[in-house]
């Protein structure tokens, strides 16, 4: 069947967003998505225990990759009441993917496949997730968040010199996977003031303080990793509330732009 091009005209599909947060221990990063509409929690460790949501497995963190794999497939499946899925988190979960993939190659760990390719069926697996995840978000209207740990990595930057930043503590591969992934990859941290003080022959001393406060970074920085698809500001507050009014703000400014 041929297609009439003249139909086709520009708008604009707003969809459930897919979140990665990621930041250090106990910043609250599960806490954040226990706010959200009718949260499942999938756990891959234990970090709900002291959150009242509902969550799978109920006596602790999965110990397989096809249990997540189940999890996903009944939520697609059967009639629910949740609105929001959450993986917590996404690196123990990349430890059961290559825990599956050494098993099914009959595999001692990921390095005894050699030039990488145990990381490379890890991602394959990793992606077959996502795109189960996807689905509870275009079939089901789901809203689809993951949460990651940090660690501060080497990044070399082909348009200068090497330089530390805080990525997420997973393997390239699927770390690459996960960021494409994404609608928005917010890094979690207590904002920091450096404060100067004179300490005496003409020398300063830098200090960092903590607001206490703790934000969400929306846009990417030399420090750290970070992107948005909603026109969100620099950093707000980790709240899950703040982060829905600058979605639906910028959405209705999108909507008023294409309508104008």
């Amino acid at each position: 069947m041929a297609i009439d091009l003249k139909s086709l005209k520009p708008s604009i599909n707003h969809r459930p967003p897919r979140i990665l947060v990621y930041g250090g221990e106990g910043i609250g990063k599960s806490t954040f998505f226990s706010k959200a509409p009718s949260p499942l929690f999938i756990q891959t460790e234990d970090g709900t225990n002291e959150l009242n949501v509902a969550r799978y497995p109920e006596n602790g963190p999965a110990t397989s990759y096809q249990q997540v794999l189940d999890v996903i497939a009944d939520l697609y499946q059967q009639d629910h009441d949740f609105k929001t899925v959450v993986i917590d988190s996404a690196d123990w979960l990349e430890a059961l993917v290559q825990k599956h993939v050494c098993q099914e190659h009959q595999k001692q760990n990921i390095e005894e496949f050699g030039y990488g390719k145990g990381y490379v069926f890890a991602a394959d697996a990793f992606r077959e997730l996502l795109t189960g995840l996807t689905a509870l978000r275009d079939k089901k209207g789901m809203i689809v968040g993951m949460t990651a740990h940090a660690m501060v990595k080497r990044y070399d930057d082909p348009m200068a010199e090497s330089y530390d930043r805080y990525q997420l503590k997973m393997h390239q591969k699927s770390e690459s996977l996960l960021k494409e992934w994404s609608d928005l990859i917010g890094f979690a941290a207590l904002r920091t003031m450096v404060h100067s003080e004179d300490v005496g022959f003409n020398k300063k001393a830098k200090r960092a303080i903590s607001t206490g406060e703790r934000l969400l970074y929306t846009q990417e920085r030399p420090a750290f990793v970070a992107k948005n698809r909603h026109n969100l500001p620099e950093s707000l507050p980790l709240e899950w509330g703040a982060l829905t009014d600058c979605i639906a703000r910028s959405n209705q400014t999108e909507g008023q732009t294409d309508n104008g």
